[in-house]
């Protein structure tokens, strides 16, 4: 018995596509200018925080929550103008979506697609379900191959495929035409994350209907509620019925559902909101187009990806003047020499600014 309980390793008992992961990487950013985790940088306006503390205050949070979220769902169905015959399904983020998804498709030999670089972690979560991955690269200017795509549909037959609309961390939009035929010639799900989509003027969840494989993906994390950890799956009810055998129970919690539902019935603040960052992004775009051996990409997003000579160093100067950005030099070939900046306040982009105008200069 000793003898077998000291086998007991993590390399014998593991599989090898799990011990061969990086777990996820969080810097610390305590007394830094944070821009990036794509977080909108405004508050709440006080009234509503006031609202939100008496509603906190009385939950009843000896309780389980309520395991449906039926009103939550109503005023995600609301704010979303969701049709009849669509349905709800929720997650800690979508990140829990994106695993139970992987879940029920993962049978042997199973491909889970989509196009690189992008949110890694449809790469990780196919890892962690067994899958195969199939990443097809974009084209120079960060742009769909449709032909190599579609290439890769028929030669892989992917049971599941996610397209990220804004792509992350690129912050483009990819052609809609193109997706609409990826989604015809996929014998499996495609999924359409929409995670940037209050800062982008084009969503496919009016196209639900017409594509019976078509779902859509969204959290409201960008949106204001990253604490919360919201995410939500819209699409079929045959396809979110048999999703929901995987949802844990009670996966979303008495104060995420309570706050959320208070934040829904001011989506309009939250709106406002996104307004002002897609101004604050046209203007942090100007100047990083105006800088100096900086070529900034063009970003329907809350983010803007650049390019920048000796990008590490560049990053490791930023932090030194207490700005925190995302590293992206490393990450994936296309991406080599590139920062991600989230898009801040006017004040945090004026710091950032100088900050990369400074490290550029004693890089």
């Amino acid at each position: 018995m000793p003898s077998a309980l000291a086998a007991a390793t993590p390399e014998r008992l593991f599989r090898q596509e799990v011990l061969a992961l990086h777990a996820y990487h969080v810097p610390p950013c305590t007394g830094m200018v944070k821009l990036d985790a794509m977080e909108n940088p405004y508050p709440l306006p006080p009234q509503l925080r006031e609202e939100i503390a008496r509603l906190v205050a009385d939950a009843a949070i000896n309780r389980y929550p309520d395991a449906s979220a039926r009103c939550l769902k109503e005023k995600i169905r609301t704010v979303t103008g969701l049709t009849q015959g669509m349905e709800v399904l929720l997650g800690n983020g979508s990140d829990e979506i994106i695993q139970l998804l992987a879940l029920a498709v993962a049978r042997p030999g199973a491909t889970l697609l989509s196009v690189e670089p992008s949110f890694v972690m449809y790469r990780m979560i196919a890892a962690f379900a067994g899958m195969q991955y199939v990443g097809v690269p974009l084209t120079e200017d960060f742009a769909l191959d449709l032909h190599a795509m579609l290439d890769a549909i028929k030669r892989h037959q992917p049971a599941l495929v996610f397209i990220a609309y804004p792509n992350n961390p690129t912050g483009n939009l990819f052609d809609a035409e193109a997706i609409r035929q990826i989604i015809a010639a996929t014998p499996g799900l495609v999924v359409v994350d929409e995670a940037y989509y209050a800062f982008a003027d084009a969503s496919f969840i009016p196209m639900l209907a017409r594509y019976p494989s078509l779902l859509v993906m969204r959290t409201f994390s960008k949106l204001g509620m990253a604490g919360l950890r919201l995410g939500f799956l819209v699409g079929g009810k045959a396809w979110l019925e048999q999703l929901e055998k995987l949802r844990l129970p009670y996966n979303i919690g008495v104060l995420t559902q309570l706050v959320a539902e208070k934040l829904l019935q001011h989506h309009e603040v939250l709106l406002q909101q996104a307004e002002q960052i897609k101004q604050d992004r046209k203007w942090l775009y100007e100047r990083l187009v105006g800088t100096v051996d900086v070529r900034a990409y063009p970003s329907e997003a809350n983010f803007i990806l650049f390019h920048v000579a000796h990008a590490s160093k560049v990053f490791e100067g930023l932090k030194q003047r207490g700005v925190l950005i995302k590293n992206m030099n490393g990450v994936h070939a296309a991406l080599a020499d590139c920062l991600r900046v989230t898009v801040g306040t006017q004040e945090e982009n004026e710091r950032f600014i100088a900050a990369l105008q400074e490290s550029i200069h004693n890089s």
